[in-house]
């Protein structure tokens, strides 16, 4: 079966990332692009590198023009989704690469990101432990076999909880005094001109932003680490406030990538053995997430163009504290990769149609 897809912010880095994705996926017929004041321009003037894409035209971005498909992507700026989506229950497959549809608390989303609160959709994560009360725990992917509607998750987000999941889901360390430090690229801002994104404001300097626990990020990784704690209360979950983490991300001049380094304190008794397996039970037969050789800690050159995040863990025994150090590349694994990743499994496709776990060098 050929299923049709239209994808609206195809002008823009995700719509496009998720364009060149999907242009060798053997299963999908893209038919329809769409933006809003780019519309009626030639996808190839925003997108010159999707050659085999420059036929397509960009259509205004409307409820009627994205109706009609097998499956639609939504790569709009946070709070513009939420718009279309309820026009769009006739799809029988919608995946949001925006914020409208993570965050399951509409407390955080008014306290992070403010306007219309929209319901949550499952969360396009596949390999995100969702633990129990009994420390058993299964992988996200098993909530998005079938899903109709998706979550895809912000890039920063999931690389720190990919780094953190297994060990707060074995309970070898302590998730209430979490600190990570992000150096990002600034394609994960979008594509819209931004004075503090441009070349001579970015080249030669590393630039903190939204830092002393502002950044919105911060709700969506409490809610995911919280969902890999397992459920400890009568209602079945556990406070994502409990999850208390120190998130300071450093824009760098390299065009996409993250390296995320996130520490946590290890649990008293844990011993190197038990911290280093919970990774390696975690993610030892996944294809897209994979943990580095004792020693070893990835860069970002390493993950580029690739649909894999690559992770290095040590064990800081002077601090008592675990260090990990994950490579994505924020525009596939973090979030066009991780959104076809997900369709995948929704439709039951083999979940590395279309994606590579190889990264491009130099």
């Amino acid at each position: 079966m050929t299923y049709s897809v239209a994808v609206s912010g195809a002008s823009g880095y995700a719509g496009g990332e998720i364009l060149r994705l999907l242009a060798n996926h053997p299963d999908i017929e893209i038919r329809t692009v769409t933006a809003h004041s780019n519309a009626g321009q030639k996808l190839s003037e925003h997108q010159p590198h999707l050659r085999s894409l420059a036929h397509l035209t960009l259509q205004d971005t409307t409820p009627e023009i994205l109706a009609g498909h097998d499956i639609v992507f939504l790569a709009l700026p946070h709070g513009q989704s939420g718009q279309y989506t309820d026009a769009l229950g006739d799809v029988p497959l919608v995946i949001d690469a925006g914020a409208d549809h993570r965050l399951t608390s509409q407390t955080a989303w008014d306290a992070f990101y403010g306007g219309a609160f929209h319901e949550p959709w499952t969360y396009g994560v596949p390999e995100l432990l969702v633990g129990d009360a009994s420390r058993s725990s299964v992988k996200q992917r098993e909530h998005l076999r079938g899903a109709t509607r998706i979550a895809a998750p912000g890039c920063n987000a999931s690389t720190v909880s990919l780094s953190l999941a297994p060990g707060i889901a074995a309970g070898v360390i302590d998730p209430s005094d979490v600190v990570t430090v992000l150096a990002v690229g600034p394609s994960g801002a979008g594509k819209s001109a931004k004075t503090h994104l441009l070349a001579s404001e970015i080249l030669g300097s590393a630039n903190p932003y939204a830092v002393g626990g502002t950044h919105r990020h911060i709700p969506e990784i409490r809610q995911a680490l919280a969902a890999a704690s397992g459920p400890s209360t009568a209602a079945g979950t556990v406070d994502p406030e409990g999850i208390r983490i120190s998130f300071t991300p450093v824009i760098v001049p390299m065009a996409r990538g993250i390296l995320a380094t996130s520490t946590a304190p290890i649990v008293p008794g844990a011993t190197d053995t038990q911290i280093r397996d919970a990774w390696q039970a975690a993610y030892g037969d996944e294809t897209f997430v994979q943990l580095l050789p004792e020693g070893s800690v990835p860069r970002t050159a390493d993950v580029l163009g690739a649909n894999t995040a690559l992770l290095g863990l040590a064990i800081d025994r002077a601090a008592n504290r675990v260090v990990v150090v994950t490579a994505v590349d924020n525009l596939v694994k973090g979030t066009a990769g991780a959104a076809i990743q997900s369709m995948n499994i929704a439709l039951g496709l083999a979940e590395t149609t279309a994606l590579s776990i190889n990264g491009v060098a130099p």
